[in-house]
């Protein structure tokens, strides 16, 4: 009755998944931002088909109806006199259960709803002493190919004090008492492993286009694909018709992209983006797409004589572009505009003209002003011009050759040698009397 009371136990801290382990994988969804795996550049020739290759196995769409076979966990024990590892049992996403030995059926336990909580852990309900060993629990996701696992080492001991968990550093080492229970724990609750009817909805393939000279950001889409079956054409009409991927893409993981009757005006980059935000798988696959001209055969050198090369047709034109191109028409100049540009020369260069003019102008002013004020300044007024006696009595013995400017200082000149006693007179009054003769 104590043993099943304690199998009891052990099964309800089982269910509840009260321990939380850390596995390496994904613990949410990747981010949206896609990563380049490859970079190419294609030439094509105008009026074929282009074939843009794009292949993933991590995208094919191996998910059946019932969501069974996807997901699988299993136990394997290594060591303790065991030989090479051995499988003990495993466990599918829908319940399904296998246990490999005879001996292991009954002890062996494993929660049904582990799918759903993220609680892998092991229940062997009597441990004994060839239960010892290494112990592994491997999670594998044959959808997503992704495979993790968690290895725990079981030591069976007669001492109940000895009995309990520890970290070696590397793993956990559980040690129980002989013929007790034993719960090796195995926790992952990542989406996942428990997530199992959202696949569908996150897987996602879409083609963009990027014309010549446009940024990745600014790409036009094309093509929006679903696993579901659910697909959206996008893109410019002249191209919407002409580009195509197989129905089977997601069971064949081949999402290469068709362009039909092949453009000059489909050249630019393509980028083929593949999305699983269940599995993590964000990738993006460029496509540098180059259209040439188709290469013209050689025509027959007619013979001479036959009149044959004066009745053929003329070649098509080489420099004229297949389908949708561009043209670049080049509109004359009319003679109105040369006119305008015309005034516009002559205006600038009256303007200088009369810039110059002023310069020259204002010049020659301020230069003659100077000349005035010089010329001015050596005048002599005779009203302010006083004759004193004492400064001249000095000079009168000395015989002095001067060039007299007028008569009337040649006369102050002779006064003041002359003995004679100096004498006021007034120059104006005198100056006065000539002018009236």
């Amino acid at each position: 009755m104590e043993l099943l009371s304690r199998v009891l136990l052990w099964k309800l801290v089982l269910l509840q998944g009260t321990a939380v382990l850390a596995f390496s994988g994904p613990s949410g969804p990747a981010t949206a931002g896609s990563a380049v795996v490859s970079e190419a550049a294609v030439n094509w020739a105008a009026g074929g088909g282009a074939v843009l290759r794009c292949q993933s196995p991590r995208m094919v769409w191996t998910q059946d109806r019932l969501h069974d076979h996807q997901r699988v966990v299993h136990w394997d024990l290594s060591g303790g006199g065991h030989g090479p590892a051995r499988r003990l049992m495993d466990m599918y996403s829908a319940g399904e259960q296998r246990v490999y030995e005879p001996r292991d059926r009954g002890r062996l336990r494993l929660s049904p709803s582990a799918f759903h909580d993220g609680n892998f852990s092991l229940l062997i309900l009597a441990a004994e002493e060839t239960d010892e060993g290494l112990y592994t629990c491997n999670l594998h996701h044959h959808y997503c190919h992704l495979y993790e696992s968690l290895a725990i080492r079981l030591e069976v001991t007669d001492d109940p004090l000895a009995a309990g968990a520890r970290w070696d550093g590397e793993k956990e080492v559980l040690a129980v008492e002989r013929g007790a229970p034993a719960l090796l724990t195995c926790v992952n609750r990542a989406h996942v492993w428990t997530d199992r009817h959202v696949e569908e909805a996150q897987q996602v393939v879409h083609w963009d286009r990027q014309p010549p000279g446009v940024p990745h950001d600014r790409a036009d889409r094309l093509l929006d694909l679903y696993a579901s079956g659910e697909r959206r054409a996008y893109g410019p009409p002249f191209l919407r018709d002409r580009v195509t991927v197989g129905a089977d893409a997601f069971a064949r993981g081949d999402f290469s992209l068709r362009i039909d009757r092949l453009e000059l005006a489909d050249e630019g980059t393509y980028s083929c983006h593949l999305h699983h935000h269940y599995c993590g798988l964000h990738e993006r696959r460029v496509f540098h797409l180059k259209v040439t001209e188709p290469a013209v055969e050689p025509r027959p050198r007619d013979s001479p004589g036959n009149g044959s090369s004066h009745s053929s047709a003329p070649g098509p034109d080489p420099t004229l572009a297949r389908g949708h191109s561009v043209i670049n028409v080049i509109v004359p100049e009319g003679r109105a505009h040369f006119f305008q540009q015309l005034g516009y020369v002559l205006a600038t260069l009256l303007l200088f003209i009369l810039l110059l003019i002023t310069v020259v102008l204002a010049t020659r002013y301020e230069y003659s002003d100077k000349k005035l004020g010089k010329s001015k300044g050596k005048d002599v007024n005779m009203a302010e011009l006083t004759v004193v006696s004492g400064d001249q009595t000095l000079y009168r013995g000395e015989d002095i050759q001067l060039d007299y400017k007028n008569n009337i200082l040649k006369e102050r000149a002779e006064l003041a040698h002359s003995s004679l006693p100096a004498k006021n007179i007034d120059l104006d009054k005198e100056f006065r009397k000539e002018y009236c003769k």
